[in-house]
């Protein structure tokens, strides 16, 4: 990242804008930021595409595909114009009315995956209902398998969408909202921090506006150029950018923010407020409008009830299956450990789980019968902070052990502490128990059993400083749920096979 260190102070340019003379229908054609149009159209097409796919698939499986239609069999027009053309055309209508292509939603988050579920189910009980009305005797399992296979299809579809987005993003650095943030200049660097910790979100932090605080910032290094006492709208014109981001107490003046919204009325550029409420998810944030003031209520993290109890009995039933399913893989890595160094196949150490009590974690080893002796001769060389040692060439592992800790196999048999209770599938990382107590936030990541993968490892592993991985399970802790567990799961799998931060 270029740090500058730019720092301007203009006399404030009078907003022409108050709310009052504007045209009601004066608004901008198309707003500045334009990414989301082509991504729209390609997810029209695709969506399109994958209930006609869906339809064909159904037809080709069943014989009885077109009963219902008396005149398919002498005329299949008008059975393929509705499983073709109709039935498609459906979907994409009421995907549309269900907000799936709004630009909010795309490229991020579960909640375009949520609002096609939505979709999928008002279009099952709409073809229902007019089975139903018109009394036409469909083939049930041909159109249960169009609409399932429909909606399989349109999430494989948007994932593989986002996954092309995702890439351009990271590598072009386009397909991105630019902002311009607005606040002290510690609000808006905590914002910075926040939005460029993930390129993949889009958004990409362009210049700041100070509200308080001139003095103060003048000769400090920012990523971004800093500016003050400027037009907000001006300013985001003049270095290209299309949102404003309000962090923190920059809308604390009574009526300022109202009045920014009312300048950027048919401007074309997004407002967004960031206000001082930070790792927290969306789930647990609802907006109570009392009286024109919109309150945000932040409920309690889940750590207990129906839904613990689901991801405990996820978690026994997969490290039982797995156990049974991998048991030729174990035996194949413990022949290949005692041919590399002779000595034990598994690598007890104690570690800190749930609410403080220690368990014995179980690993294949993979360094040499030696290596707790050779580490004091290395403590010099630690390559990470916190409390764990950790080296990428690290002469203690031999060969088959770095093959197992760049495929993370040697963590298979931890398996048997999900199994047992001590861990889960996904959780905070489990640490080492003789690093001495817990202090402070890190106590908080006690509160939920220890993982076998959780965001830590999906977000660079072994390459994250310790504070970050300590922010990520604190995250986790606040912020868990079933469908959020699923998704770490999902992304482990990519993060395994890319090898990312395994050392």
């Amino acid at each position: 990242m270029r740090h500058v260190d730019s720092f301007e102070i203009q006399p404030p340019t009078p907003s022409s804008h108050n709310g009052v003379p504007r045209l009601a229908w004066a608004r901008a054609s198309r707003r500045v930021s334009r990414w989301h149009r082509p991504y729209t159209l390609l997810l029209l097409l695709l969506d399109f595409g994958a209930a006609a796919l869906a339809s064909w698939i159904a037809i080709q499986l069943f014989d009885q595909a077109a009963s219902g239609f008396t005149e398919a069999e002498n005329d299949p027009t008008w059975f393929h114009t509705v499983s073709f053309v109709l039935l498609p055309l459906g979907w994409v209508v009421i995907l549309w009315s269900n907000r799936a292509y709004d630009r909010r939603y795309l490229g991020l988050g579960p909640e375009e995956f949520k609002r096609v579920m939505r979709a999928a189910v008002t279009v099952a009980a709409s073809v229902s209902f007019l089975a139903f009305a018109t009394v036409t005797q469909l083939s049930r399992y041909t159109v249960g398998t169009a609409l399932l296979g429909a909606a399989v299809l349109i999430l494989f579809g948007r994932m593989v969408a986002r996954f092309a987005l995702h890439g351009v993003r990271r590598r072009a650095g386009q397909a991105a909202h630019r902002m311009v943030l607005v606040g002290t200049l510690p609000e808006c660097l905590e914002v910075y921090a926040a939005v460029t910790r993930n390129p993949a979100a889009g958004l990409v932090p362009v210049a700041i506006h100070v509200t308080d605080g001139y003095a103060a910032v003048r000769g400090i290094e920012t990523p971004v150029p800093v500016y003050a006492g400027r037009d907000v709208l001006a300013l985001v014109r003049e270095v290209g950018g299309d949102t404003i981001a309000v962090c923190g107490s920059a809308s604390s003046e009574p009526g300022e923010l109202r009045r920014l919204a009312w300048q950027l009325e048919g401007s074309g550029v997004d407002l967004v407020v960031a206000p001082q409420l930070t790792d927290i998810a969306g789930p647990r944030v609802h907006i109570r409008p009392i009286e024109g003031l919109p309150l945000l209520h932040v409920e309690e993290p889940t750590l207990s009830g129906p839904a613990l109890l689901m991801k405990n009995l996820m978690d026994r039933v997969a490290a039982g299956l797995g156990l049974l399913v991998l048991a030729p893989v174990f035996l194949a890595i413990a022949v290949a450990i005692r041919i590399s160094d002779p000595g034990p196949v598994f690598f007890r150490q104690p570690r800190v789980g749930h609410e403080g009590r220690t368990f014995r974690v179980w690993k294949f080893r993979t360094m040499y019968v030696d290596a707790e002796d050779r580490l004091a001769s290395l403590v010099d060389q630690n390559e990470t902070d916190g409390m764990l040692f950790k080296m990428k060439e690290d002469p203690r592992v031999f060969p088959v052990g770095r093959f197992l800790r760049a495929s993370s196999m040697d963590e298979l048999p931890q398996l048997i502490n999900v199994l047992w209770g001590e861990m889960s599938l996904v959780g905070p990382r489990p640490l080492p128990a003789d690093d001495g107590d817990f202090l402070g936030d890190v106590r908080r990541r006690l509160l939920v059993r220890p993982g076998m993968t959780g965001l830590w490892q999906v977000s660079g592993r072994s390459d994250l400083s310790w504070d970050e991985a300590v922010r990520l399970d604190l995250y986790y802790v606040d912020n868990w749920s079933l469908a959020y567990d699923l998704s770490i799961l999902w992304r482990t799998v990519g993060v395994v096979l890319a090898r990312k931060g395994a050392y």
